[in-house]
């Protein structure tokens, strides 16, 4: 991984490119399941719903009141994409994708920032020190939430997990999504195409020319999954985030049967900790809502090879500096201050990589 992206690199093997199709289809997925699939009551029965975490299983840090009662103004959620290959296994797995939803309950407007997985963060367990998709395949659903309340400074209770690979479908079904290419990406797209096409079983074309265009299914899998341009990884997240926005404007905008049809596609496929009636309630708001801003997290990162179990990790510069910038993005706390337990893990952070926001470039 690189910082800069501007190097080139080898190329991943079929079968590490056939994952990479499956983790940005999990992530298209979660948001519309919870953006515009949830609210189609009749389909709830599908649902593996109301697997509420156990009190004594779940971590958070001891938040000042002022905190909770801002937090409280918000649902947030948990979203993960497990890369098990749609065998319904929710128990464990790597969380190659986390996303962190807040819905303002008083305007609506949905943020989501994701978490890189490759970040290197406390596991809240004795493996101390790994990468942030490592939660969810140590210790389940139980801790990758714990694991982001600790190291984040969050109260998140619910969450919805989803293992399936029907991005190129969800697509389709949704008429395309329009997409500006650069030349680059109009260029590198058509390397992925066909592989797409092979694993999703669908009839797609390639691209020539740079410009708007509305992609198809396997078009818009492949556009998420550019990688060789500067920015590389982090750049990457960037165009996902795109298609899901493009995708949920669509949805969002959508006649019922089309609406029907995705959930139809989705909801065998998921487990939340949401009942139904929990559900419902978000659902009479559903065409409420509106998608706001989207980011990445670490906002200010490096990358550096820490050998071992961490191996090539994403590092916060500091963890105690993202955490303020998180509150204030998703949660518009300013002057947020973080509790003594992320100053805590932002110290040993340092400690053990090295780097501070001294390192900033």
């Amino acid at each position: 991984m690189s910082n800069t992206g501007q190097r080139r690199k080898k190329r991943p093997s079929k079968k590490r490119r056939r994952a990479k199709v499956i983790i940005f289809s999990v992530e298209i997925l979660v948001l519309l399941v919870v953006l515009a699939g949830l609210y189609v009551s009749l389909k709830l029965s599908k649902m593996d719903s109301g697997n509420k975490i156990e009190a004594k299983n779940l971590k958070q840090n001891d938040l000042t009141v002022e905190t909770q009662e801002t937090l409280e103004k918000y649902t947030t959620l948990a979203l993960f994409g497990l890369d098990n290959r749609a065998n319904g296994d929710f128990a464990r797995g790597n969380s190659d994708v986390i996303i962190i939803a807040s819905i303002n309950e008083k305007t609506k407007e949905v943020k989501m920032a994701s978490v890189y997985r490759d970040t290197y963060l406390n596991m809240t367990d004795s493996s101390g020190y790994r990468k942030a998709n490592a939660a969810y395949a140590n210790g389940g659903v139980d801790q990758a939430v714990s694991m982001l309340n600790v190291n984040l400074d969050l109260d998140i209770t619910d969450y919805v997990v989803v293992d399936f690979n029907a991005v190129s479908e969800a697509v389709d079904l949704l008429g395309g999504v329009e997409i500006e290419l650069t030349s680059e990406e109009a260029e590198l797209i058509n390397g992925y195409i066909d592989e797409v096409a092979e694993v999703t079983g669908k009839k797609s074309s390639r691209i020539y020319e740079p410009g708007l265009h509305n992609l198809d299914g396997v078009q818009a899998t492949s556009y998420g999954r550019i990688r060789y341009t500067a920015g590389d990884d982090y750049k990457r997240t960037e165009r996902q985030r795109l298609v899901i926005e493009k995708m949920v404007e669509k949805a969002l905008s959508s006649d019922l049967a089309t609406i029907d049809k995705l959930v139809d596609q989705v909801m065998g496929e998921v487990k939340t900790s949401l009942t139904n009636t929990e559900v419902l309630m978000l659902a009479k708001d559903a065409f409420s809502y509106s998608l706001g801003e989207s980011a990445g997290f670490p906002f200010d990162k490096t990358t550096k090879d820490l050998g071992g179990k961490a191996g090539d990790c994403v590092i916060p510069l500091d963890l105690a500096s993202n955490v303020e910038q998180l509150h204030r993005f998703l949660f518009e706390t300013e002057d947020y201050e973080v509790t003594s337990s992320v100053k805590k893990i932002s110290g040993e952070i340092v400690t053990n990589t090295g780097l501070s926001k001294a390192d900033l470039p």
